[in-house]
């Protein structure tokens, strides 16, 4: 007897393989073998004219779905049916939550399979995992598949609906979604709350005590038994105290004369009090906790994570990665509990074994957190992976070992210091018993220096102790604005609020930065000004779609239909149809917006106008000589836009730039601008024999009004040559980059080293002794390609003679020859592969990438009852079609450069 058992992706199939007895064929669908159409191209001409097809959803028809085979899957869909003709039995065993029953369905629907079907779902790819999940086969669950096209079709209607009536009122381009126009809308607020407040400025006193030869420190706390301001009593509306409290603003200058009064006087300890406290470790990770503490620790962005996890989970090593539950199994406490006697000793487990509940209520199907695979954990060391995927596996497993260690023990120690009419506080932390602390620190990479960055020491003090006073300081304070969000704040609001499933975070967040509302600064999420004119356009006409509470209750809802407790259709005919439903809505104010103001961004206090144009934000204002327009800075965020910043854009507009006086050298004029992409200096004016005169942009965090003429000569001459290496004699420069300052060390035919600059670096004046300094540095989280050395050569190509050699990727070992670089096929090894196999796969390769730019027109089509789809016209010039770069992908790995209107 023959079985066919289909997963996801080939590397889930390589894993799960080697677990399965004689007899069984693993193939991959290379995850959804159908969807609903992503272009024009690939709807049936049968069905082109229906009004309906404008949204892919026939909603008249109770919502049937068109679902179509993209071309890139045909070939998937060929070999999957040759190979179900072979055998006597189908088992599919896609992912075990709602988007991986889906696929299962979609996989029955297409193959029509005339054998016995069994569903098997497992947590991880072990040997005991999948022989127990053969043995407990189920069926397809409709209500997850129920649950799971309603997100579809209703993700679908919001972004098809909407997002056309951006592109005519706002610009080409926008998409709307249901999660994803929420998530802006938190940016945008956070920013709107940066622009509205108003800092707020106070004083206080820092004390640098001894006693007994152990130095401390101490804050100024009250004077005269008035509590002194800080940063938590102001009005972030205002930058003034709020209104009521009972504290003590001081200034400069009463800041001063106390610091002169007290500097001199006699200190002494009025109180001491130490309150024991115990921490208990984290539960381990779920989706959400594991792209938030990645961001914070690892510096990956949610999408990265996701990506990574994904990997690890089909080659074995961790258990499934979209998951809410915090529930570890019996076996995965007894593996945590061995690690932790075994490398840390039986003083540092648990007294019992820990367990964690789920508290939300619509916890995905996935039961079991994220955890190393298995039922004994192998240590980060033993796992043999690299880069990215070893650090990862490393923040899961220390989390998940951390679950079953022993509270960890510390004592605050609060000491209260009187002179004369003024109060300090000292505050001290000593770690009694570190605990779990060994093993896992949130937000830190390194335990031991977590512990002792942990721990404030005091000397021994008692009441009516005299410590002296080594220096008083009188110190200004700023008031901070809200901080903006980064990728681990946004997932844990989003999570919080019930908007979304964590699973579908990281695409959203990618959408976001790839759609222009939002760009990465610094680990931050920055709103543009295009998300500002969306979000006030969705706020105005269409406030339930972006209001956390009603997206909330619809997700609510969506997790109800996956158990049964409500009906997808009426749901659906609510939500969309009726005098209150969305189509009616969109058609109703599509006469009521006016593109001009649609276009309009409100920030108070500026001069001019903010407009949304074809090329970006941009300024307008009204003068005698008729409408200025000037382009805003991609750089330049709306909380940061200023008068001075408008005037300054405005008047190089009209006046021309600003001249900073001439070079000592040519005589030519220096100019300051500010650009499209931010303020740079350039040299003489453009004419026909000097159309483009050399321009250098300003280093990240130079102010453009401190630039002087010898700074703005210096940055024209860069690239500086630094001098030549003494091993090569080759010469290294300093210059600026895309990326930021950096020297190089250029050795011409053998290639160019590159080297970034740090932080207390300068790229005018850095010297050839630091330069090779930074060169003899390993390139951080890189290798670079000419020193990679071959896991395998396998000879010469027959057609070229270039050599085609197996090198170990990011993502497994892989073929190149020349430009061209091939997955091992499968079945195939570093050790085993032949020379003819090699060629075969990377001319297969080569073709794929030749076939690249080209779409489509046929499609084979079905749904529930024979209905059919058409997408915009807008959104059928497919363009360019690439492949994924993951060995998996949850959707279709088709990507257009035009815009596609639904979230991800």
């Amino acid at each position: 007897m023959s079985t066919l058992v289909i997963v996801e992706s080939p590397t889930k199939a390589k894993t799960i393989r080697n677990y399965l007895p004689r007899g069984y064929r693993v193939e991959a669908s290379m995850g959804h073998v159908r969807d609903l159409p992503q272009s024009a191209s690939e709807i049936p001409a049968s069905v082109k004219g229906e009004e309906w097809a404008k949204i892919g959803v026939n909603v008249e028809a109770n919502f049937e779905p068109l679902y179509v085979i993209p071309q890139d899957k045909r070939k998937t869909v060929k070999t999957l049916k040759e190979a179900l003709a072979e055998a006597d039995e189908l088992i599919l065993a896609t992912d075990e939550d709602r988007e991986g029953e889906s696929i299962s369905w979609h996989l029955l629907q297409v193959l029509k399979p005339k054998v016995p079907i069994k569903r098997m779902v497992f947590h991880e790819i072990t040997e005991e995992a999948i022989q127990k999940a053969l043995k407990d086969c189920r069926s397809v669950d409709e209500q997850l598949v129920h649950a799971q096209e309603t997100r579809r079709i209703l993700d679908r209607l919001v972004g098809y609906t909407l997002s056309p009536l951006l592109w005519k009122k706002i610009a080409w381009g926008l998409s709307a979604g249901r999660v994803q126009s929420v998530a802006v809308r938190l940016l945008v607020r956070r920013e709107r709350e940066r622009r509205a407040f108003r800092k707020g400025t106070y004083w206080d006193l820092k004390a640098s005590l001894s006693k007994d030869k152990t130095p401390f420190e101490a804050k100024l706390v009250t004077l005269r038994g008035t509590r002194i301001a800080t940063g938590a009593d102001f009005d972030e509306a205002t930058g003034g105290l709020i209104s009521g409290r009972n504290v003590l603003l001081l200034g400069e200058t009463e800041a001063l004369a106390l610091q002169d009064r007290l500097q001199d006087s006699t200190w002494t300890v009025t109180n001491l009090e130490e309150r024991p406290t115990t921490r208990k470790p984290s539960p381990p990770f779920t989706t959400s906790t594991l792209q938030q503490e990645s961001n914070r620790k690892l510096r990956l962005s949610a999408r990265d994570t996701m990506r990574t996890a994904q990997s690890l989970y089909e080659q074995g090593y961790i258990t499934y990665m979209r998951t809410d539950s915090v529930n570890l199994s019996q076996q995965a406490i007894g593996a945590a509990r061995e690690c932790v006697e075994q490398m840390y000793g039986s003083a540092y487990l648990s007294p019992e074994p820990r367990q964690y509940s789920t508290k939300s209520k619509g916890a995905q199907e996935a039961h079991e957190a994220i955890r190393p695979a298995g039922s004994t954990f192998r240590t980060p060391q033993e796992t043999g992976l690299k880069d990215r995927e070893l650090r990862l596996y490393d923040l899961i497993w220390k989390r998940t070992v951390a679950t079953q260690m022993a509270e960890a023990r510390q004592t605050n120690i609060t000491v209260q210091i009187q002179v004369e009419d003024a109060g300090f506080r000292a505050t001290g932390k000593r770690i009694d018993f570190a605990g779990f602390f060994r093993a896992y620190v949130e937000g830190s990479d390194d335990p031991d220096a977590a512990i002792e960055d942990q721990e404030v020491i005091l000397p021994s003090l008692q009441v009516g102790a005299h410590p002296e006073c080594q220096e008083l300081e009188a110190i200004d304070h700023e008031t901070q604005p809200p901080a903006r969000y980064t990728e681990a704040s946004l997932v844990k609001t989003l999570e919080s609020e019930g908007i979304g499933r964590p699973s579908t975070y990281a695409s959203i967040i990618g959408t976001i930065i790839d759609r222009g509302y939002a760009q990465m600064t610094n680990n931050s999420l920055v709103p543009t000004f295009t998300a500002f004119a969306v979000t006030a356009l969705l706020e105005t006409y269409f406030p339930e779609l972006v209001d956390t509470q009603f997206t909330a209750r619809m997700e609510q809802t969506l997790d109800e239909i996956s158990t049964g407790e409500a009906e997808w259709l009426p749901y659906l005919q609510k939500f969309y149809l009726g005098e209150t439903g969305l189509d009616t809505q969109v058609k109703q104010q599509d006469s009521q917006i006016d593109p001009n103001e649609a276009r309009k961004i409100v920030l108070e206090g500026l001069p001019a106008k903010v407009r949304i144009g074809r090329y970006g934000a941009y300024l307008e204002v009204d003068s005698d000589e008729g409408v200025v327009k000037a382009n805003i800075p991609l750089d330049l965020t709306p909380a940061d836009l200023n008068q001075e910043q408008v005037q300054t854009l405005l008047r190089q507009k009209t006046e021309g730039p600003d001249k900073l006086g001439f070079h000592p050298e040519t005589g030519e004029p220096i100019y300051q601008q500010i650009g499209p992409y931010g303020p740079y200096v350039r040299l003489g004016d453009e004419s026909e024999t000097n159309p483009k005169p050399k321009r250098a942009s300003l280093p990240k965090g130079v102010n453009p009004q401190d630039v002087t003429l010898e700074m703005a000569v210096n940055l024209l001459a860069l690239p500086r040559l630094l001098g030549t290496h003494p091993d090569t004699g080759a010469k290294i420069q300093a210059n600026l980059g895309r990326f930021g300052p950096y020297v190089v060390h250029d050795q011409g035919k053998e290639g160019k080293d590159y080297r970034s600059l740090k932080k207390e670096d300068d790229v005018l004046t850095v010297t050839l002794e630091r330069a090779l300094e930074l060169l003899n540095e390993p390139k951080a989280g890189r290798r670079s390609k000419a020193s990679a050395t071959p896991l395998r050569e396998l000879g010469a190509h027959p057609e070229d003679g270039e050599p085609v050699n197996i090198y170990d990727g990011p993502y497994g070992a892989y073929i190149k020859h020349g430009k061209v670089n091939a997955s091992l096929p499968e079945g195939e090894t570093v050790e085993n592969i032949a020379m003819e196999v090699a060629v075969q796969a990377l001319l297969e390769k080569a073709g794929t990438k030749k076939k690249g730019g080209r779409s489509s027109s046929k499609s084979s089509s079905t749904t529930k009852s024979s209905a059919a789809k058409k997408t915009p016209k807008s959104a059928a010039k497919t363009t360019k079609t690439t492949k994924s770069t993951t060995s998996t992908t949850r959707k279709s790995t088709k990507s257009t450069k035009t815009s596609k209107p639904e979230e991800v």
